[in-house]
């Protein structure tokens, strides 16, 4: 049996697994249509590259007995290429969403617990945290990261990607529920008002930036003249539009992106991108109280 699995009774609360709260964070419609393709879609098999090349240098100066845990692990994309690699340590999925944790169950033999962040299920801390686009769908994003830190042992690990730059947003976004796209500068000062040293930030997806800025703008001219009676069945037809694979295209663009794990695991910032990818750390935080 995995360690993960073993520790699995000591390390979760029971009574706290299950969260019962509802909210709007996500569309649980999109599991079934990202299951489909995200092992072949280039997008994802390109931040699945690039998470990877962070991890590793993070988890090769942990104990062995380290844990890490992704919350918002979805379908399990992301967590079938940490299991590949995180290693001897103990891994975890959480996500709010069983439908999610349905499809995950079919990629992954890790622990998979259902649970909300704000309520974390878990007796003890982990060593790391991966939230990759999850922040976004949360009104909150600084008492998040304050969760975060509280789930965090001390100079504990905390890795994110999230969609970059105010100018992209779109319908896309909205159709994925998101409160926000972030600067570079917005990330990293709410990282650090929580608690956290960053210790690497850049932009990522740099080749997709000029493409993907005159996309959002196309879609939301056309949209505008040609006003649907179904707003959210066009927004689902759009969603399903990007998401499809062309198989040359998707190919010549996963080799096109493979140059960034480079640039990244040495640390390189990257000029532009769709989106940002960070390792912060916990830091201990000073009580100040100013002098009379």
């Amino acid at each position: 049996m995995h360690l993960a699995a073993r520790n699995l009774e000591r390390i979760v609360m029971p009574q706290a697994v299950i969260s019962t709260e509802a909210h709007d964070s996500y569309d649980p419609f999109y599991f079934s249509p990202l299951f489909a393709i995200e092992d072949k879609h280039f997008w994802f098999r390109s931040r699945n590259n690039d998470i990877v090349t962070l991890v590793k240098p993070v988890i090769a100066k942990l104990n062995a007995d380290y844990k890490i845990l992704e919350i918002g692990c979805g379908t399990g994309n992301v967590l079938k290429e940490l299991e590949k690699v995180c290693k001897p340590g103990s891994l975890f999925g959480m996500d709010l969403f069983s439908e999610g944790l349905a499809f995950a169950r079919q990629r992954v033999s890790c622990p998979l617990v259902q649970g909300d962040l704000h309520r974390p299920p878990f007796a003890a801390n982990f060593d790391v945290i991966g939230l990759f686009d999850v922040i976004e769908h949360l009104p909150d994003d600084i008492q998040v990261l304050q969760d975060l830190r509280a789930m965090l042992k001390p100079a504990g690990a905390l890795l994110l990607t999230v969609p970059a730059h105010p100018s992209l947003w779109s319908y896309f976004d909205t159709a994925s529920r998101h409160f926000r796209r972030y600067t570079l500068k917005e990330l990293e000062a709410k990282l650090i008002e929580s608690g956290y040293e960053v210790e690497y930030l850049s932009q990522y997806m740099a080749i997709l930036f000029p493409a993907v800025w005159l996309g959002r703008r196309l879609s939301g001219l056309l949209s505008r003249l040609r006003k649907h009676p179904d707003p959210a069945k066009q927004t689902r037809k759009l969603m399903e539009t990007e998401l499809r694979i062309i198989p040359g295209l998707n190919k010549l663009l996963f080799l096109a992106l493979s140059w960034e794990k480079f640039l990244l695991k040495r640390h390189l910032r990257l000029p532009i991108g769709t989106s940002l990818i960070v390792v912060a750390r916990t830091r201990k935080l000073v009580n100040w109280t100013p002098e009379n």
